[in-house]
């Protein structure tokens, strides 16, 4: 095996596996597009979904078949009926829902089923359960127009989940429910996987669609300054959402947000939309910092706080590869642990991703900001701003009037940021008899309004 190959895996699995662990024991509900059926996607999506529930996920998998009952129709020479965004279900429709429905049970289950050898699937054992597990009700008639066989979900068997999840086993929802009579109704894909995820209390809703997610100013030509929010706080989506259309379409922006929306509203901490054109979007978007799709969350998942003991590996972790490289001053475990009070930290999901330690100096009313370090994996998102800010209220907080650095190479992101060049001779008397002459590092301080 090359060594290339060893450089390569051995710290990208090292820097996945907080995810494993974060992510083992939690419920996930993923609704899939019929789009993405359609498109070829199912044997890569299955295979995913395989490899996040052998790391210790509880899979709700909910389909949809818009693109296959449309298929359906037409083959029968009957015309897809919408209104208000919704389908239209007459009882030809609904044969045709029925029968595309089974279809991709059938396909489903058989994705799941694989298991060649030098196959992602190989020795994978996934159980795929499904059942009635939804009651449904008629959605009836709404500003004059009859929906006939199109329904709504009334309820969600939450115990007959939960007892198949507990068993291993992945449980798969078709968009269909039922009525106490045993009447069978048409239902949405979106509302289905919102309605289940809410009832659950799931940690993540997620949404396989045909957009790539939210941008952030959607009205405007797409560019490399415009790309989509990765992480929207749900304030700013609900924001967003009041500024759009009435989503009709799937392709339109609102049409997965409101559902998202509707989500983290009623208890589930992160709802997501991803491209299912993207190859792996699900792991990227579940075991990388910052995903590949739109986040929808009910408050910021990184926090900045105060570091514990618990934090010591961590901020090893982190800035060992700027020690090596003589960015920072190497600081030992034991320092670190004794120190660990004076540090502040960005935590996501468990893993620290930036940090900053305040060495006080009472008598001169200033104090030392040490071992600023940002994680290479997001450098350039304002973790750095965000670790200044809350080490300055620190230092006001502890009546101090300065903060001070010293630095080797980072001396114009301080000066941006209100820090003057001063001489070393400035430092304080108890400082300055530790600096290193050699090192000839700048000394740079800001003073605290």
């Amino acid at each position: 095996m090359s060594a290339v190959f060893n450089f390569t895996f051995v710290p990208w699995f090292r820097s996945v596996a907080p995810y494993i662990h974060t992510h083992r024991g939690k419920t996930f509900v993923v609704g899939i597009a019929g789009e993405a059926i359609a498109a070829g996607k199912l044997q890569s999506i299955a295979q995913d979904l395989a490899l996040i529930q052998a790391m210790g996920v509880k899979i709700v998998l909910v389909h949809g078949f818009r693109p296959q009952v449309n298929e359906q129709l037409r083959a029968k020479g009957h015309a897809a009926k919408f209104s208000h965004g919704m389908r239209i279900t007459d009882s030809v429709a609904l044969d045709c829902a029925q029968e595309a429905a089974g279809q991709l049970r059938y396909e489903i289950e058989a994705a799941f089923s694989q298991g060649l050898p030098n196959t992602p699937m190989a020795g994978a054992t996934v159980r795929v359960i499904s059942g009635n597990f939804i009651t449904a009700r008629p959605i009836g008639i709404v500003d004059g127009v009859d929906f006939q066989h199109s329904g709504s979900v009334r309820k969600v068997d939450v115990a007959g989940i939960l007892r198949t999840l507990d068993m291993g086993a992945m449980v798969l929802l078709s968009p269909f429910g039922f009525s106490p009579t045993g009447e069978a109704f048409n239902l949405a894909m979106e509302e289905v996987a919102t309605s289940v995820a809410t009832a659950l209390q799931a940690d993540k809703l997620v949404f396989l669609t045909e957009v790539p997610g939210i941008r952030i100013k959607p009205t405007e030509p797409e560019s490399e300054d415009n790309p989509i929010d990765t992480e929207l706080p749900l304030a700013a989506a609900e924001q967003l959402l009041a500024q759009l259309p009435a989503p009709l379409q799937p392709t339109d922006s609102g049409f997965y947000l409101q559902h998202c929306v509707k989500a983290c509203k009623a208890g589930v901490e992160r709802s997501h939309i991803l491209p299912f054109s993207l190859d792996g979007a699900l792991l990227l978007e579940i075991y990388v910092h910052d995903g590949v799709g739109t986040m929808v969350i009910d408050e910021k998942l990184e926090s900045v706080r105060e570091a514990s003991v618990d934090d010591v590996g961590g901020i090893l972790q982190l800035i060992e590869p700027f020690e090596k490289d003589g960015t920072l001053v190497k600081r030992s475990r034991t320092e670190i642990e004794r120190d660990v009070q004076l540090y502040t930290v960005i935590e996501h999901d468990g893993v620290i991703f930036a940090c900053a330690a305040l060495y006080p100096y009472p008598e001169a009313k200033t104090a030392e900001m040490a071992a600023l370090t940002v994680s290479p994996q997001s450098q350039g998102q304002g973790d750095g701003e965000k670790v200044l800010k809350r080490i300055e209220h620190r230092a006001r907080a502890a009546g101090l009037t300065s903060i001070f650095v010293l630095t080797t190479r980072t001396m114009h992101w301080f000066i941006k940021r209100g820090f003057q060049v001063v001489d070393p001779e400035w430092l304080p008397e108890a400082r300055k008899r530790k600096y290193n002459w050699d090192r000839r590092s700048q000394v740079l301080v800001k003073k605290l309004a």
